[in-house]
């Protein structure tokens, strides 16, 4: 095989080329090989799902272009093809992912065939988690930005990886990396890798909780062994495990460095002290960011001087700034970075003030690991709560608990009332327990509960599914339920 001089890992023939899936991802995938000159793609196939007519006008666009073979509502692949690039949407359990891969050399992802296209002195960060991925990925291309550097996010975040790429839009490129995506990477080497936190999430897709933090292990797999580095936070109990288990290997071995987030303690603990560490990140006694690498110790912004709010935002703050400082950033660039980035939009967002009550949207919160977060946002006021919308079934009991001590009220509504509903019987003695048929009536009740100074929490625990197309959807309607009820 011969590879282009210049790339990461791209070969000059790419052969028959399969695309898999037609969604956003698919689409990146097709509209790029198309644009390959002639000669690297012997071949074209796009497994589609079902007509539309977008999807039709862009099969004929690529038609045109390379005599592409758009094949809609088939879920089996026949054919012999050298490359199989899959969409993160498609199960490895399925029917169609099987049958691609028992005809394909070789199934990876947009993800994975981005790196191998981009430029090799390109440098890119990988950050996974169950929550937390967009801000620290959003925050992380912000601090690189202030400091001069040509950084873009992508991946699960604005553009694909591979839109990037094709039009080498950057230097750095700050990946947010889901399982989906990382199930199928094989050669993808960030020069920096984050998890921020492994909790239970699209166990369905994977088959099992073991699969899914398999997944996000598989971030670390390529690491360069001279100067990457792996920042791994280890107030999460999974990830702790992790931490644990790369300091029982010779650092000859692992090859990288480990950088860690707190201790399993908390967000205050130094990794230093406690486990002889050579680099880490804390919350300092004196309220700032720290972060100790590479035999420097670096004090940042104060915690309270950060927009973003929570416990969580702290760790996804130092999180990034690891992450700038590991890439040459200047230490001073890191702190205006951090201090001068404003809320994401759907996570914990400040929308309105309604007689009084201020109300946020925290759509993007569609598991319960990222609602128990939001609880802790706003310091001594306590929230009233609503929660609802298609229930992933998971356990509720800590939900529950961390309510009773930290929310005001709730309000249970939509798809998922009813079971959580009778998951708040046992404490509507200590916490008020308020019911609603869908999210607007759950604002509404929220707000006929509330006082003036209350704030009143969008944080759904819930997918969005039962009443909207997506959590943006859902946070969008939200905010504008909002903005007629302040007018």
């Amino acid at each position: 095989m011969f590879l282009i001089e210049g790339k990461n890992y791209a070969p000059e023939r790419l052969g028959r080329v399969l695309v898999l899936g037609f969604g956003k991802s698919g689409q990146a995938v097709a509209r790029y090989v198309a644009s390959l000159p002639k000669g690297r793609a012997e071949s074209l196939t796009i497994m589609a799902g079902d007509h539309n007519p977008e999807a039709d006008e862009l099969a004929r666009e690529l038609h045109e272009k390379v005599n592409a073979k758009v094949l809609f509502g088939s879920q089996k692949v026949e054919g012999v093809f050298d490359l199989c690039i899959t969409s993160p949407g498609i199960p490895p359990t399925s029917t169609l992912f099987r049958s691609a891969k028992s005809c394909s050399v070789e199934v990876i992802g947009e993800v994975e065939f981005a790196w191998r296209e981009a430029d090799e002195n390109s440098r890119w960060v990988g950050i996974t988690g169950t929550n937390g991925k967009t801000t620290t990925v959003s925050l992380t291309e912000h601090i690189l930005k202030e400091a001069g550097l040509h950084a873009k996010a992508v991946g699960n975040i604005g553009d694909t990886c591979l839109e990037a790429v094709a039009h080498h839009a950057a230097d750095v490129y700050v990946a947010e990396l889901s399982s989906y995506q990382l199930s199928t990477i094989s050669r993808l080497t960030p020069q920096v890798a984050v998890i921020l936190n492994i909790t239970p999430d699209h166990i369905t897709w994977h088959g099992s909780f073991g699969e899914y933090r398999y997944a996000k292990m598989r971030i670390l797999e390529n690491l360069p062994k001279s100067h990457g580095l792996a920042v791994l936070n280890a107030t999460d109990e999974t990830v702790g495990e992790m931490v644990e288990a790369l300091q029982q290997i010779p650092a000859a071995e692992a090859g990288f460095d480990t950088l860690s987030l707190g201790t399993a303690e908390g967000i205050s603990g130094d990794a230093r002290k406690t486990s002889g560490q050579t680099n880490a990140a804390w919350l300092g006694e004196d309220g700032a960011l720290h972060v100790a690498l590479a035999g420097q110790e670096y004090t940042l912004a104060s915690a309270d001087a950060l927009q973003i709010k929570g416990s969580h935002n702290i760790e996804n703050a130092l999180a990034a700034a690891a992450c700038a400082l590991a890439l040459g950033a200047d230490p001073k660039a890191v702190s205006s970075g951090l201090t001068s980035f404003a809320p994401l939009e759907h996570r914990i967002e400040p929308c309105g003030v309604v007689n009084g009550v201020a109300c946020y949207n925290d759509s993007k919160a569609t598991n319960v690991d990222a609602t128990l977060k939001a609880f802790s946002a706003f310091g001594a006021i306590k929230p009233i709560v609503l929660l609802g919308g298609r229930d992933k079934q998971t356990d509720l009991s800590e939900l529950v608990q961390v309510a009773k001590e930290h929310a005001k009220a709730v309000v249970c509504y939509g798809e998922s009332h009813l079971r959580f509903a009778t998951a708040f019987e046992k404490v509507q003695e200590e916490l008020p327990v308020l019911h609603a048929a869908h999210m607007e009536d759950a604002l509404d009740t929220a707000l006929a509960f509330a006082e003036a100074g209350d704030i009143v929490l969008l944080s759904p625990a819930c997918a969005s599914f039962d009443e909207f197309n997506s959590f943006e959807e859902r946070g969008k309607v939200f905010k504008q339920l909002v903005a007629t009820r302040s007018a």
